[in-house]
């Protein structure tokens, strides 16, 4: 006979194991199973950012929820969370334009930026106080540790073949499930062609490295931030600014650069990052992203040279809406953040999921 559980988890990424707590927290029997041996993916490979402030709508919604599951888990799981807010850098005035339209009242003015970050150069700034900060490689395996003590099933190197109302078919076997999500991220394709093509579904490739550190106290967004958030993007100024960085500086508009930086526990700066999108993403990175990334890092700390430690891909899944929640069938949820703000909003969104299933 199968096993059974209330809940079968398909991804053990930030969203599978928000859904996994969210679940457990209710008191059901929940089995979370992927396909590799670890967590190895998107959850991994980012900033470590709660951009909370930066969220509107639906995901500013899904933010504040999440906000307040990253500071329930930390202490119990045992992963760093830090409270320092975000600076905003600005070095134009339609930056700071846009800052005034969309975070009135938290501005900073060039003196006081400079004060608390090593940027020489800034005109001005804002600063966002609610937002935190985890450890990306740290942070979801000890949230998974976390949960498996509390009872919940992992199964890894194991990979779901099929479902149906009820019943998860795996490569090591039937599970048998009243409820079954389905939070895998890009590969929705991968089971689910027809939802991953009806919602534009394609993959992010992202371009990311890890430098030596800088002294940055505080996660660090710049003027190509602004183009990538919904609380900036309805601004009058935000149009203004994008024009401005098409003519002046045409490669961080054609890399599709968000200029950002934020300094793990151990001292170590994430410097990122890049886009390209497609169905399949291509393997092969261009290094001139590299170097653009590099150089862009050592002109906003005045820095005459950046050690570069680790190069890595990122990848997620991108589509027009920033969320994806289907029902294919009874009982069956197909679930993604699909845009970079998977960190930010995963854990929210999986508990409204939860919620929506089980009341």
């Amino acid at each position: 006979m199968p096993d059974r559980y209330d809940l079968a988890v398909v991804g053990a990424g930030i969203v599978g194991l928000g859904h996994a707590a969210a679940a457990m927290e209710r008191g059901l029997k929940v089995v979370v199973i992927d396909r590799a041996t670890a967590i190895t993916g998107a959850t991994v490979r980012n900033f470590g950012h709660v951009g909370t402030t930066m969220q509107a709508g639906e995901g500013r919604d899904y933010a504040e929820r999440a906000r307040e599951l990253w500071l329930r888990y930390a202490p119990r799981a045992g992963f760093w969370l830090r409270q320092t807010g975000t600076l905003i850098v600005a070095h134009a005035e339609d930056e700071l334009a846009v800052l005034s339209e969309s975070v009135p009242g938290q501005l900073l003015d060039g003196e006081a930026v400079r004060h608390r970050v090593p940027v020489p150069g800034a005109i001005g700034g804002a600063f966002l106080p609610r937002d935190l900060q985890v450890d990306p490689r740290e942070a979801a395996p000890r949230l998974a540790d976390y949960l498996s003590r509390r009872g919940v099933d992992f199964r890894w190197r194991t990979a779901a073949l099929g479902v149906e109302p009820g019943m998860l078919h795996t490569s090591r076997g039937e599970i048998s499930a009243a409820a079954i999500v389905f939070a895998v991220n890009f590969d929705v394709d991968h089971l689910f062609p027809g939802i991953a093509e009806e919602h534009g579904i394609v993959r992010c490739g992202l371009d990311m490295m890890l430098a030596d550190g800088v002294g940055l106290g505080v996660p660090l967004l710049t003027g190509s931030s602004l183009l990538r958030y919904s609380a900036f993007a309805g601004t009058p100024s935000v149009a203004r600014l994008r024009e401005r960085l098409r003519t002046e500086q045409p490669e961080l508009i054609a890399h599709d650069v968000n200029q950002m930086y934020t300094e793990r526990p151990d001292g170590t700066l994430v410097v990122g990052d890049t886009h390209y999108r497609d169905v399949t993403v291509t393997p092969f990175q261009d290094e001139a992203a590299f170097e653009l990334l590099e150089r862009r890092a050592r002109e906003l700390f005045g820095r005459s040279e950046l050690r570069i430690r680790q190069r890595w891909q990122g990848v997620y899944a991108s589509a027009p809406r920033d969320f994806l929640r289907a029902a294919p069938m009874d009982g069956v949820r197909v679930v993604s953040v699909t845009t970079g703000i998977g960190m930010t909003t995963g854990l929210g969104l999986a508990e409204s999921v939860v919620s929506d299933l089980f009341g």
